[in-house]
C-alpha cells in the first residue's frame, strides 16, 4: 500500500498504472477477450469501419483489428519482458564483474564502449539482419542495445558500493567475494535496477515496433502492433483506423511505463538520477 499511495498522489501516474494492468489482462486472457480469430480473413468485410460487430474495424484482408490489437498486446509485452530479462541478466553480470574485479574491467568495459558507439536502432538492425527474423532473435537484437546502458549503470553502482565501509569491513573479515556480491552488492542495487527496467520496457517496445514496421522483426503471421502499422500505412487516408488503434496502444503503453517509472524512481531511490548521471 505504501507504493500505491505514491501513485494516488499523482493521478496521471495512477492512470498509467491502470493502463498497464489492463494491457497485462489483455495479454494473459487474449483468447477470451478477442471477439474473432486474429488470423481469420473475411474478404467480404475488408476495410470495414468500426461498428458494433467489429469494434476497431477490419483490415484489407477482413481481419478483426480489435482481436489483432489484443493479441498484439501479448506479443509486445512478451517481447519487451524478454528484452528486460536478457539485458538485465547480462548487464548485471558484466557490470558487477567489471566493477568488483578490476583486472577484467578494461576488457569488458571496452567491449561495452564499442557497442555503445553504435546508434541503438542501427545496432538492432544489424543484429537482426544477421540473426534473422523471429521473436527470440528480435529480443537478442534489441536486448543487446539496452544491456550496454544497464552495464554502465551497474558498473557505476558497483564502484560506489565497493567503497562503502560495510563492504570494506566484510572484505577485511575474510568473507568470500561471492557472498559479498550476493548479500551486499546486488541487494543494494535492486531499486535502481527496477526503475531502469521500467524505462527499458517502454523504449524496447518502441524499438521492437520499429523493427516490425521496417519488416525486419516478428513475422507478419504473428499479430503485433508494429506489423499492424506496417500493413496499414498504405490505407492511411482510406482506412485510418488501421493505424490509429495500434498506434494509440504503443503511445499509451510507452507513456504509462514512463510515468510509472518516474514514480518508482522517486519512491524507491530518489538519488538514482544523480547516481546514473555520474556514470
Amino acid at each position: 500500500m505504501k507504493y500505491l499511495s505514491a501513485f494516488y498522489r499523482r493521478k496521471i501516474a495512477f492512470a498509467g498504472l491502470i493502463v498497464i494492468a489492463i494491457l497485462a489482462v489483455c495479454a494473459v486472457l487474449a483468447p477470451f477477450i478477442a471477439t474473432f480469430d486474429p488470423q481469420e480473413m473475411n474478404p467480404v468485410d475488408k476495410l470495414r469501419s468500426p461498428d458494433g460487430t467489429y469494434f476497431f474495424g477490419t483490415d484489407n484482408f477482413g481481419r478483426d483489428i480489435f482481436s489483432r490489437v489484443v493479441f498484439g498486446a501479448r506479443t509486445s509485452l512478451t517481447g519487451s519482458a524478454g528484452v528486460i530479462l536478457f539485458s538485465l541478466s547480462i548487464g548485471v553480470l558484466v557490470g558487477v564483474s567489471s566493477g568488483y574485479f578490476r583486472k577484467i574491467e578494461p576488457y569488458l568495459m571496452r567491449l561495452i564502449d564499442v557497442l555503445m558507439a553504435f546508434p541503438p536502432l542501427l545496432l538492432a538492425l544489424v543484429l537482426v539482419s544477421i540473426l534473422g527474423r523471429g521473436m527470440g532473435n528480435v529480443i537478442i537484437a534489441v536486448g543487446a542495445t539496452y544491456l550496454t546502458r544497464t552495464t554502465r549503470i551497474v558498473y557505476g553502482l558497483t564502484l560506489k558500493l565497493r567503497e562503502e565501509p560495510y563492504i570494506e569491513a566484510a572484505i577485511s573479515s575474510g568473507v568470500k567475494q561471492k557472498w559479498i556480491i550476493l548479500k551486499h552488492i546486488l541487494p543494494n542495487m535492486m531499486s535502481p535496477l527496477i526503475v531502469q527496467a521500467t524505462f527499458t520496457f517502454a523504449f524496447s517496445l518502441l524499438d521492437m515496433a520499429a523493427l516490425d514496421f521496417l519488416g525486419l522483426g516478428i513475422p507478419p503471421s504473428i499479430p503485433s502492433w508494429g506489423n499492424m502499422l506496417s500493413e496499414g500505412r498504405m490505407y492511411l487516408t482510406r482506412a485510418p483506423w488501421l493505424l490509429i488503434f495500434p498506434g494509440a496502444c504503443i503511445v499509451l503503453t510507452v507513456l504509462s511505463f514512463n510515468l510509472v517509472g518516474d514514480v518508482l524512481r522517486d519512491r524507491l531511490d530518489p538519488h538514482f538520477r544523480r547516481d546514473i548521471e555520474g556514470v
